[in-house]
């Protein structure tokens, strides 16, 4: 008893102290707020000027940069710096959430789930291959003494977490200048299920290393999917009960819309939690809740709780990512950084480029097998899709936790490695986007103005071409193509014939097409504003 008030009593009696520290608190708050406010006003200049070689993600970045080099050369006491301090915790527990949830509730449903083969082999397979590269390459480069040698499994680690990709500068550029919509869909479904694969290869390669003679390598794909199944179950099982609650509770009346509010924001978090408490995918599972809460529990919702919850996650979701950049800068100012391996970073930069490579081309040959002439992934787009893979925040947050994780000297290693990468993706390749989409005539009037990929405007409308019955001349892989294009198209039926009626309240009359047309300006073009609650960074759709 004595011994605990002894352990208290000095931060009962130190009120100077404590003090003090509220003050730095306080600080460092303001500070936080003075450059959130920075960020999002010299964006907006940027975006009225069209001004593209300093994009918004660059711009949130840099402004970390200089204010966390201010501060580490100026005599800041260490109690205020503490607060900028990038934790990974912090990170996937409040400001990785809404920004996911929000790229799936923003998701029209026609051109992702229209191009999910194609999405899925870019983002699985692709990141896969792109991990396995880039760990064999960093290996290899150890092992002919061109960079820094660390041992085998954290080479996979390493290749795992610089393989999550953050293409904010080119979704937000083709909102601004408009785009195909499959490539559109391509680029921004790749790069959120992408995130989901890395997290997830990471932490299995993890396993891997701590429990190196526990588990063969069958068994770890094993374990890999019950994981990602697990957390789309999950996810998709919360939506669902959500969307039952909403249409059954009668919460659509005038003074209960505190109430219908309150619910909808808590079950993403739910999902999320859920997912994390069973050792599964956090993000996968709340994607999908994201997904299926849109498609049917948002059609159950009073039009004014429409409106709030659109409008709440476009701005939670904004404001995470906006304070992401900018802690990320803040925090790579602050960060002790073993620059010494110079070569490791170089060639770590030049193999991801290689396997990054890998990945979109060797997939799209593989999609462009299975599709007719009329739905082939173009070059150009391919290129496109290439040139969007910059690393971001995913990235910087596992390489930060493998300093935890991994011997002194390789986590902090890898750390810098991944710091770097992110810099000169984000800063030197993100400023470059604009012109190199331009060139590859990807975005702006100059492209070819068919949808192509399977789409056609019926009455205004985006919808998916089905080939007709086939000729005698097609080949046995292009008839299962066929029937897997009727599957969909069956599905399709089945959601509005049964999924819809069950779930939400408007007996099917609700469709998504009409979200996508509500204020579309040209038919085929992504425009920079439809609803009202267009992510500016471009995690939204």
């Amino acid at each position: 008893m004595s011994s605990s008030e002894l352990q208290i009593s000095p931060a009962i009696h130190d009120p100077q102290g404590q003090e003090k520290q509220q003050q730095a608190a306080g600080v460092g708050i303001l500070l936080q707020i003075m450059m959130l406010v920075l960020s999002f006003v010299l964006g907006h200049v940027l975006r009225r000027h069209k001004f593209y070689y300093l994009p918004e993600a660059s711009a949130s970045l840099l402004i970390g940069l200089i204010v966390g080099g201010l501060a580490n050369v100026s005599n800041t006491e260490t109690s205020i710096r503490t607060w900028f301090n990038f934790h990974d915790e912090f990170f996937f527990l409040f400001l990785l959430p809404p920004i996911i949830f929000q790229s799936g509730f923003s998701l029209q449903p026609k051109p992702f789930f229209s191009n999910f083969g194609a999405i899925v082999t870019f983002s699985v397979l692709g990141t896969f291959v792109a991990s396995i590269v880039t760990g064999v390459l960093v290996y290899l480069g150890g092992v002919m003494f061109l960079m820094y040698r660390l041992p085998f499994v954290e080479c996979l680690m390493f290749g795992s977490l610089i393989s999550a990709t953050d293409p904010v500068t080119v979704l937000s550029i083709f909102q601004e200048l408009g785009s195909d919509v499959n490539l559109y869909a391509l680029v921004f479904g790749e790069s959120v299920l992408n995130d989901a694969m890395a997290i997830s290869l990471y932490r299995t390669m993890s396993l891997v290393r701590s429990h190196s003679t526990g588990q063969n390598f069958f068994m770890v794909i094993v374990r890999f999917l019950e994981t990602f199944v697990g957390s789309m179950s999950a996810g998709v099982g919360v939506g669902f009960t959500s969307a039952l609650l909403f249409k059954y509770a009668g919460l659509d009346v005038d003074n209960l819309q505190n109430l219908e509010c309150c619910l909808f924001v808590l079950f993403p978090y739910f999902s999320y939690m859920l997912a994390e408490g069973l050792s599964l995918s956090g993000i996968v599972s709340i994607l999908f809740t994201g997904i299926v809460m849109k498609h049917y529990t948002y059609s159950n919702l009073s039009t004014n709780s429409q409106r709030f919850v659109s409008a709440f996650f476009h701005l939670i979701s904004s404001l995470a990512e906006t304070f992401v950049f900018i802690y990320m800068g803040f925090d790579i100012a602050m960060e002790k950084h073993s620059w010494s391996h110079v070569g490791f970073i170089f060639f770590s930069i030049l193999f991801i480029v290689i396997a990054r490579a890998a990945n979109v081309f060797g997939c799209g040959y593989l999609v462009n097998l299975a599709r007719p002439a009329h739905k082939k992934i173009p070059m150009t787009h391919q290129k496109a899709l290439w040139y969007s893979g910059l690393r971001g925040a995913m990235a910087f947050a596992l390489a930060l936790q493998s300093v935890h994780e991994l011997p002194d000297g390789h986590g902090q290693t890898i750390f810098t490695a991944t710091t770097a990468i992110v810099v000169v993706t984000v800063l030197l390749i993100g400023g470059s986007t604009g012109t190199m989409l331009e060139a590859l005539e990807v975005v702006g009037d100059s492209r070819d103005t068919s949808l192509g990929d399977g789409f056609e405007v019926v009455n205004n409308r985006y919808m998916t071409r089905f080939d007709d019955e086939g000729s005698p001349s097609e080949s046995g892989f292009r008839t299962k193509l066929r029937e897997f294009h009727k599957s969909a198209k069956s599905f399709s039926e089945l959601d509005r014939n049964y999924l819809t009626p069950f779930f939400t309240s408007n007996n099917g009359d609700y469709d998504e097409d009409d979200d996508i047309n509500d204020d579309q300006h040209h038919e085929e073009r992504i425009p920079f504003t439809r609803r009202g609650n267009f992510n500016n960074r471009g995690l939204t759709f």
